[in-house]
């Protein structure tokens, strides 16, 4: 008999190379973390949305949608964005705002003369589509570790690892809330000790489970020599890497050694792993490794490090930090204002 697993707080789950040793402050100012989102396409000049290239500085994704929904006099269900970005960086995003001229009745809102301290509008133009979730390619990031401690050599040869074989493709601690305490919610939502009338608050918990099954997965295959190997039974991705399950209705994908090793997972889990199903979710699958293109590092100084790379949406930048260093923010990260808290260091 398994012991029942606990929720309350976030397991550790191992890295896939040695661990350095060497630590860093990530996010000492806004400059350090840069992300350019890389969208699917571009607007085409036409359409009844108006697409806005913008750089945010110090306010969140939903923040700069209400303040553009404000200024361009509709309600924020008419704007649209690909992925949140972070809230404690400077991002660059593109949103939509549905905006139709009726004949003969005035012009398009320049928006780009929109005053704000926290953000800028860099472009506009009309296209045929609102932008939603998950309509990008990913991020390019560009870090800065400042107050570097630790061997350089091992994390030099992190750096050679990363960038040869990848990182686990783990979703970030910040899918997972405060403590990990969208888990727990998740879970007790599941198993109907409490009933979660929101949808918006529903389907973050439901997120906050499935990422949590999906990376005891790849924790566990890690723990057990797997990590860059494929096994028996694995379903593979269009790059012919293995993947790992989104838990929900329908026959598990796999068979052989890798179904044994999901079914084992689910069974640990099973209160997740049922509720999931009941919940309405579809299996799916993701890569479980991350692939940082163009990577790249120099050290300015000798206790500064500078990273830049690009990952494809839905991949964490902190998956990469995590197989180099150990992390740590300033105590502003624990602000809980409405312009939001860091929403992430990910390709969403």
């Amino acid at each position: 008999m398994t012991d029942t697993p606990s929720y309350t707080t976030l397991p550790s789950w191992p890295p896939a190379y040695p661990v350095s040793g060497a630590s860093a402050t990530l996010k000492a100012c806004n400059e350090d973390f840069l992300v350019t989102e890389l969208p699917l396409q571009l607007p085409s000049g036409e359409g009844e949305h108006v697409w806005l290239d913008v750089e945010k500085n110090g306010a969140n994704t939903a923040y700069v949608a209400q303040q553009l929904a404000e200024a361009a006099g509709v309600t924020v269900r008419d704007v649209g964005y690909a992925g949140l970005k972070d809230r404690h960086a400077i991002t660059r995003q593109w949103f939509s705002i549905y905006l139709p001229i009726p004949k003969g009745q005035g012009e398009t809102p320049d928006l780009m003369a929109l005053q704000h301290p926290e953000f800028k509008v860099l472009a506009q133009s009309r296209h045929v589509k609102k932008l939603r979730p998950g309509d990008l390619q990913g991020n390019r990031f560009r870090i800065v570790l400042r107050d570097v401690t630790g061997d350089r050599a091992a994390i030099e040869a992190n750096l050679q690892a990363v960038a040869t074989h990848g990182v686990p493709n783990y979703f970030g601690a910040q899918r997972f809330g405060h403590d990990g305490g969208n888990v727990e919610q998740g879970r007790a939502m599941l198993a109907r000790e409490k009933r979660v009338r929101n949808p918006k608050n529903k389907g973050i918990y439901l997120s906050a489970v499935r990422s949590f099954v999906f990376n005891e997965v790849l924790a566990l295959r890690i723990g057990q020599g797997l990590w860059g190997q494929t096994v028996p039974g694995d379903v593979l991705d269009e790059a012919g890497l293995p993947t790992g399950p989104l838990w929900g209705r329908g026959r598990v994908s796999t068979s052989d050694q890798a179904q044994a090793l999901e079914n084992g997972v689910a069974e640990r889990h099973a209160t997740l792993c049922d509720g999931m199903e009941h919940a309405g979710l579809d299996q799916d699958r993701r890569a479980l490794v991350a692939r940082p293109a163009e990577l790249h590092w120099e050290w300015p100084q000798p206790d500064q490090l500078v990273l830049s790379f690009s990952l494809p949406a839905g991949n964490y930048a902190t998956a990469v930090l995590d197989e180099i260093l150990r992390t740590t923010e300033p105590e502003r990260q624990a602000e809980g204002e409405s312009k939001g808290e860091g929403e992430a260091a990910q390709a969403d």
